[in-house]
């Protein structure tokens, strides 16, 4: 099989094996696809990718920083080389807190950086390689901040609330030419690696399926992938049954 006829999915803001980013990875190299992973740490990143393989699924790993625009570039050169681009979905950003009077412009600027800029970006080079073809999927992961502000969250809920204005603003400009954008909006906790280790009381206090399964959440993004143009979604919003909102 040549490299141009195989699908891939690049995922951007890839982390620990039981992260969001790695489970989405999974599932779409289960699917068949070649799965282009992107993060910061490139041991980690690695050790994503060769879990992949070793379940028999196809993947590489990209290391760099999405909120650097020469890195983006760069990693989106890669990415098609090795086959044809059918989704890409950025996953990257943080949620950092501190009280307003206490955040600094620079950290202000990092989360803006890391989210809305990065997914700008991002979403750009992933909708160049779409166009020729008339044909994709670009997906970005949100957050209840997307969505409303509240301290300590000033800095992460700016970013998020931009980030979903880039996602509309791209699904209105490019999905009339046959992409599909959509904002998945992430309303409650993971249960992954970082809230486990961060946060060991809440994932107790959760109880069962009281916090997003990471594979279900996959499954999700996986279908939008799916959907047919007649009846696309450009947001939906997912939460344990527990969660309030």
């Amino acid at each position: 099989m040549s490299s141009q006829s195989q699908q891939v999915v690049w995922i951007a803001g890839v982390g620990a094996s039981a992260g969001l980013g790695a489970a989405l990875a999974r599932r779409f190299a289960k699917a068949g696809f070649v799965a282009a992973i992107t993060g910061r740490n490139a041991e980690r990143l690695e050790g994503v990718a060769a879990e992949i393989r070793n379940s028999g699924g196809q993947a590489f790993a990209l290391a760099g920083d999405v909120g650097r625009e020469a890195d983006v570039v760069s990693l989106a050169r890669r990415v098609a080389e090795r086959g044809q681009l059918e989704v890409g979905v950025f996953n990257a950003g943080n949620a950092d807190r501190a009280p307003s009077l206490e955040l600094s412009g620079d950290s202000f600027e990092q989360a803006w950086r890391s989210s809305t800029f990065a997914g700008f970006v991002f979403g750009r080079e992933v909708v160049k390689n779409f166009l020729p073809r008339k044909r994709g999927a670009l997906f970005f992961t949100g957050a209840t901040a997307s969505l409303r502000g509240k301290p300590p969250f000033a800095a992460f809920a700016a970013a998020k609330a931009g980030l979903r204005s880039v996602s509309q603003s791209f699904a209105r400009e490019f999905g009339p030419q046959g992409i599909h954008v959509a904002h998945v909006v992430i309303d409650g906790g993971i249960d992954g690696e970082r809230l486990r280790t961060r946060a060991a009381e809440r994932v107790a206090q959760a109880g069962p399926d009281g916090l997003l399964n990471l594979e279900a959440i996959a499954e999700v993004y996986f279908q939008l992938h799916l959907q047919h143009r007649s009846a696309w979604t450009q947001e939906l919003d997912l939460r344990p049954y527990k969660e309030p909102f």
